[in-house]
């Protein structure tokens, strides 16, 4: 099985803990560390982040050559977007959804989920590639679970923060692959000197080197 899919099993395990945890039930509607999300709504964005993926796996593929990874972003309307646009909103709306049901039924879904992607992950043929509906675009099923690692690893501790528990220490193999998606998006966002200067001159190094 790629690496990939094996390090993104790791850390839907991790999220899965994390929604888990009782600060996240006891806080369910106290606001969330993120502008407008209460954790409720926040605890299921993240859930989202496995939830979605057997729903990717079914979603016919048209013809045509996928995406790349930055390429896949370079295209999202919804990066640099307002907290008011619509691309956030529905964001929102979606995370609320999905947390309806409350915690406990959450983490079933989650951790159900996990277990089926455990089987279906492994199965799947090298080179497959999946549709991202929402884009549309197609991107392979590598970039695609290497986005979904990038989105697991910042709203865990987006979530963590939240209610009060420490963020989850994701593996190096985990957290390697995120790592490096968002340095490329921070110098295709700042340019290179900038990204350097951040990570090795702390006289020279600018105020913002965020991804997004």
């Amino acid at each position: 099985m790629h690496p990939i899919r094996t390090v993104y099993l790791t850390a839907a395990r991790s999220a899965v803990e994390l929604l888990a945890a009782p600060a996240v039930a006891q806080r369910w509607d106290s606001p969330s560390a993120l502008a407008e999300f209460r954790v409720g709504g926040l605890a299921g964005h993240l859930a989202w982040q496995l939830l979605a993926v057997p729903g990717v796996l079914a979603e016919p593929v048209p013809a045509g050559e996928p995406v790349g990874l930055l390429g896949h972003y370079a295209r999202g309307t919804w990066i640099g977007a307002a907290l008011d646009d619509e691309v956030n909103v529905g964001v929102r709306r979606s995370g609320e959804r999905v947390a309806a049901d409350g915690p406990e039924a959450l983490v079933a879904d989650a951790r159900a989920t996990v277990e089926e992607l455990a089987v279906a992950l492994p199965a799947e043929p090298d080179g497959r590639v999946v549709h991202f509906a929402r884009g549309p675009w197609s991107l392979t099923l590598e970039d695609y679970l290497t986005t979904r690692l990038m989105e697991i690893a910042v709203h865990s501790d987006d979530l963590a923060v939240s209610v009060g528990v420490p963020t989850p220490e994701l593996p190096a193999e985990v957290l390697d692959p995120v790592l490096a998606l968002l340095a490329r998006l921070a110098v295709r966002r700042h340019g290179q000197p900038a990204v350097l200067r951040a990570l090795s001159r702390a006289e020279r190094a600018p105020a913002n080197v965020t991804a997004f």
